[in-house]
């Protein structure tokens, strides 16, 4: 295979990297967090990751001509738990540094044939939509055509984690026209999606296009699949920790507890702490569990409610610890036959997995899009009749 050309914008620890595999060759990294950039270096050295905002970025630090410039920009001002600033927040804002950079290179003629632009799925409906139709209109102005998937890494790891993945191809290029479907197509076109689709205006709806991905093999690895031995653990919270997060159970997920010791059978679950309004209580700090073998959302550890709990009940006995660096790397697909340097700290290293990107998800994407959009192409687009699921 002809290699390919890639730079990685919003870098983090290089999860796009580790997805886009081996016959991808990254031209440039950037990233403006210092923790972030240094676990970079650790893992695939010093001389591509430029440290630094993105919005300092000119054409003459990006090299040669990529194929594709991948963003996972910012997604706290998007995000449901963020202060929904949207695109004009500090961090999310951060878009427009990417943008500018995609300008300076489309003015030289450099501009990368395909764009992705990933972020949480609340990127869809952020301000009734307003800021996505912003996105769609800024990389039309760009020139390019695009459509958007939500792509789960439950498909492919015990943890639930869709995101949304923005893919975008300079206008006039050539594709597969199997490539591109007439209409929507499950689970990679959501009801979100259709509706952000829905709200463009005309001139934005003529260029989006339905990306057609196969459905993925079912899933083969659970909770328990992720997870370091009882032995090799040493951080297991004290009794009393664990009764006071079952004390924090509301009924409901307390009869979780009940069933799964009714089992006779080692069950694992996950915890978050998560504020609900209840109507006797008012706000309340709740510990919520599940025991379908799937984890909650990674998230980066802000505080102390943020860090995911691993709850293993065996018969009477329960136990309760935070889950380790490793195992959130597990659970975003990063093994350790794959040699990942992880930050020594707890914190570092947590943050650098609970804000990346599920590497299964990218490699599949790759493998089914962005290989088949950057390879030989048969036919000139053609215009595709857009309709309705």
């Amino acid at each position: 295979m002809a290699n390919r050309f890639f730079y990685e914008f919003f870098a983090g620890g290089g999860m796009a990297r580790l997805g886009l595999g081996p016959d991808w060759t990254c031209l440039l990294a950037n990233d403006i967090d210092p923790k972030k950039v240094a676990t970079y270096q650790a893992n695939f050295g010093k001389k591509e990751i430029v440290h630094g905002d993105v919005y300092k970025l000119r054409s003459g630090d990006l090299p040669g001509r990529a194929d594709l410039a991948w963003a996972s920009f910012p997604c706290q001002d998007l995000s449901l738990a963020g202060n929904r600033a949207g695109l004009a927040g500090e961090r999310s804002g951060a878009f427009w540094g990417f943008w500018q950079a995609i300008s300076s290179l489309s003015a030289e003629n450099r501009a990368p044939r395909l764009l992705v632009l990933e972020n949480v799925t609340g990127a869809l409906s952020s301000h009734g939509g307003q800021d996505f139709r912003e996105l769609a209109q800024a990389v039309f102005s760009l020139g390019y055509d695009f459509g958007a998937l939500v792509i789960d890494a439950v498909h492919f790891l015990p943890q639930s984690r869709p995101r949304l993945f923005v893919v975008c191809q300079k206008r006039g290029e050539q594709y597969r026209p199997e490539l591109v479907a007439d209409a929507p197509i499950r689970p990679w076109h959501n009801e979100a999606v259709y509706q952000a689709y829905s709200s463009l205006p005309s001139h934005l709806g003529a260029v989006w296009r339905w990306w057609r991905l196969p459905i993925p093999k079912p899933r083969q690895l659970n909770l328990a699949d992720m997870l370091e031995r009882d032995d090799d653990v040493s951080t297991w919270h004290s009794d009393a920790e664990t009764s006071r997060l079952l004390s924090m159970m509301s009924p409901t997920n307390l009869e979780k507890v009940k069933v799964a010791q009714a089992s006779g059978e080692r069950t694992v679950g996950t915890i978050y702490k998560r504020t609900r309004n209840e109507e006797r209580l008012g706000r309340v700090q709740r510990a919520e569990v599940r025991f379908d073998g799937i984890a909650g959302c990674l998230r980066t550890p802000g505080g102390g409610s943020s860090r995911q709990i691993i709850l293993v009940v065996d018969k009477k006995k329960i136990r309760s610890r935070l889950l380790t660096v490793r195992e959130a790397a597990n659970l975003m697909g990063v093994p350790k036959s794959a040699d990942y340097a992880i930050p020594e700290n707890y914190n570092d290293g947590y943050h650098i997995f609970g804000d990346g990107l599920a590497v299964p998800a990218v490699s599949f994407l790759r493998e089914h899009l962005l290989d088949r959009l950057t390879g030989p192409a048969l036919d000139r687009p053609t215009v595709m009749t857009i309709a309705a699921e």
